[in-house]
């Protein structure tokens, strides 16, 4: 079984070259990330056509996840459980923009306004397969007056996010099923992840503070399938589309497809697709990554 992570950098406008993309490579399973298009305006019958199913959390012009799946999904959770709200504890700060509008504890469990979390399970040869599609805030953007990256709301709330998916991977490990989370998940953990490790270091996407926020979820025992599978191997999945970042291959490995250890244990390959995915015209600024797993 061949899964597949893809932030396509708006469904729409990338369609022609996503539906190329599925026809070459065939993965069984596809996750999605920012799709920047509300759940009317998914190209699902384009997809089924190419034979997918797929479940949306859309958001207009920014953000949005997907499940595409060759196999019947069930059980959709479009929102990331906001454990806190749970708790009962202090929301997460109001953002600005794009960002959160309300608190994040307002009374509902799944509250955030930000499409950037969806779950489903897939069953295949009689056997539960849970995916999920997530999209981890950037973090970065211009600052306010006296703003740090290390203070300012998005960096705090691209931090709190590592922490909620922390909880629900932890919650969700009770179960005994293979896991798969893929995604963008903005951070680079390992210095031979990104181009230039010496430059980098303090900058959005590869903070020391973000950084220790995913080897956190690595640690409940969750595994960064290509690099189980490529222990040595450099390679980057995104690249700018500015400063010729992508001729001069300044890119950094920021897309992972995570495994609980039921999954990790059944990884046949690990892999960044073709770089001529990303080489093409109007192209995403990130290249699909697979795993293929035995079922």
């Amino acid at each position: 079984m061949k899964i597949a992570s893809f932030n396509v950098n708006s469904v729409k406008a990338r369609l022609p070259r996503l539906l190329e993309w599925l026809k070459n490579s065939n993965p069984d399973v596809v996750l999605l990330q920012e799709l920047k298009c509300i759940e009317s305006e998914f190209p699902f019958e384009a997809l089924y056509d190419a034979g997918y199913n797929s479940a949306v959390a859309g958001q207009k012009s920014y953000n949005g996840v997907a499940i595409l799946s060759k196999f019947k999904i069930e059980d959709v959770v479009k929102a990331l459980p906001n454990i806190e709200a749970e708790k009962g504890e202090i929301g997460y700060p109001l953002l600005r923009g794009s960002e959160l509008t309300r608190s994040a504890t307002m009374g509902d469990s799944y509250s955030d306004e930000q499409a950037r979390y969806i779950e489903a399970v897939i069953s295949i040869s009689g056997k539960a397969i849970r995916v999920a599609s997530i999209y981890v805030p950037n973090g970065g953007g211009d600052l306010m007056l006296n703003e740090t990256l290390e203070n300012s709301q998005k960096f705090i709330y691209k931090l709190k996010f590592f922490e909620r998916l922390k909880s629900h991977f932890s919650r969700l490990a009770e179960f005994n099923e293979i896991q798969i989370f893929g995604g963008d998940y903005n951070v680079a953990v390992e210095e031979i992840d990104v181009f230039d490790a010496k430059s980098l270091r303090g900058t959005v996407c590869f903070h020391d503070l973000e950084r220790e926020k995913f080897r956190s979820i690595l640690n409940l025992g969750i595994v960064d399938s290509y690099r189980a599978a490529n222990p040595s191997a450099q390679a980057f999945s995104w690249w700018d589309y500015r400063g010729g970042s992508w001729q001069h291959n300044k890119g950094m490995r920021i897309d992972y497809l995570l495994t609980s250890p039921q999954a990790a244990d059944k990884i046949i390959a690990a892999t960044i697709e073709d770089r001529g995915v990303r080489d093409q015209e109007k192209a995403s600024d990130h290249c699909p990554v697979c795993v293929t797993i035995e079922v």
